[in-house]
């Protein structure tokens, strides 16, 4: 059943991409504080994650505006050209609750110089959102051409909204649509998209770190894990490991991954903390109040955060065993 569709002109490239979370200054409207954000791109880009997600639900994309959205990915762009990277992937969260808006974003985002398009469905009336309008929303988007597409199937923060493997299929067909991240966690998807396409037709990623090698076993090309905002050399190295043939040592980096990787399962406020307490001296960010959801969210509660540290803590030595990644 092999498509014999042509590759796309854009494919994303493989590997693990790091969903990073929004810092906000300590004020009482918590503005983004962009010079810290610029500190921790940097960080993770010299971590040897393959490329960074901007305005995802682990930013807490619905949390901010467009401007914020389109700065944010400009001080990205600017952090990988300063270190070397010029082409390093930078995906810009585009999704909105209309087409109109959606399309906004993607020109927002191209504008300050995003490569791809992260794009959930609409979930605003989930009754009224058919087979149809799924197919239709996605179609129009990228029939813009404005960035090539990347499909995002979470329907936990779309009011249920799922997109079976036939849709996601049919989908893939559009020359600017390239891949899709399940945060779903149907390893199905996986095993019947990548039995239909390649990665250079459709690439197909895992939406965390706990199943990447269930994943790439099953022809998938990597993960966005939020993770990576906590351990970016770690989930990299399970990543490269995989690939060079060193399966032993890759399944036993999956197994301490994994474990570590439930404290984000628990939502943004843990993952924050984790971010904070684990890599935020490294990435030279001191300043707690950064790391705080934006209100009205709450930080995790002080019996949380001792979980966290304990469930992640195993992996604070294979982190800093890890060297950083420089260009040339």
């Amino acid at each position: 059943m092999s498509s014999a569709i042509p590759p796309k002109s854009k494919p994303l490239p493989p590997g693990v991409y790091c969903p990073v979370i929004s810092l906000f200054k300590g004020t009482p409207r918590q503005e983004i504080d962009y010079d810290a954000s610029y500190k921790y791109f940097t960080y993770l880009i010299r971590s040897g994650i393959h490329g960074l997600v901007l305005a995802g639900t682990n930013a807490e994309a619905v949390l901010l505006s467009p401007s914020e959205r389109q700065e944010l990915v400009r001080t990205a762009r600017r952090a990988a050209v300063d270190l070397g990277f010029h082409d390093f992937p930078v995906v810009a969260g585009i999704s909105g609750q209309s087409t109109n808006e959606s399309l906004r974003l993607a020109e927002d985002a191209r504008e300050a110089g995003a490569d791809f398009g992260l794009l959930l469905p609409p979930s605003y009336w989930p009754k009224a959102v058919t087979k149809d309008v799924i197919l239709d929303f996605y179609t129009e988007v990228a029939d813009s051409n404005i960035l090539p597409i990347v499909i995002y199937s979470f329907p936990a923060v779309c009011n249920g909204v799922d997109m079976n493997s036939d849709v996601m299929s049919a989908l893939a067909q559009h020359p600017n649509i390239v891949g899709v991240k399940l945060t779903c966690g149907n390893a199905g998807k996986v095993t019947r998209l990548t039995e239909e396409y390649t990665h250079e037709q459709f690439g197909v990623y895992a939406g965390s770190s706990d199943w990447l090698i269930p994943c790439l076993s099953g022809g998938g090309s990597g993960c966005v894990t939020g993770i990576a905002n906590v351990f970016p050399k770690s989930t990299a190295k399970l990543f490269s490991l995989w690939k060079a043939g060193q399966l032993d040592e890759a399944r036993k980096l999956q197994g301490l991954i994994s474990q570590a990787e439930k404290a984000c399962k628990e939502g943004i406020a843990p993952t924050k903390f984790a971010a904070a307490h684990f890599a935020g001296s490294v990435a030279g960010v001191t300043d707690q109040a950064a790391f705080l959801p934006r209100k009205p969210y709450k930080a995790s509660s002080a019996a949380t955060q001792e979980w966290v540290i304990g469930v992640m803590r195993h992996l604070v030595d294979i982190e800093s065993s890890l060297p950083d990644v420089r260009k040339g």
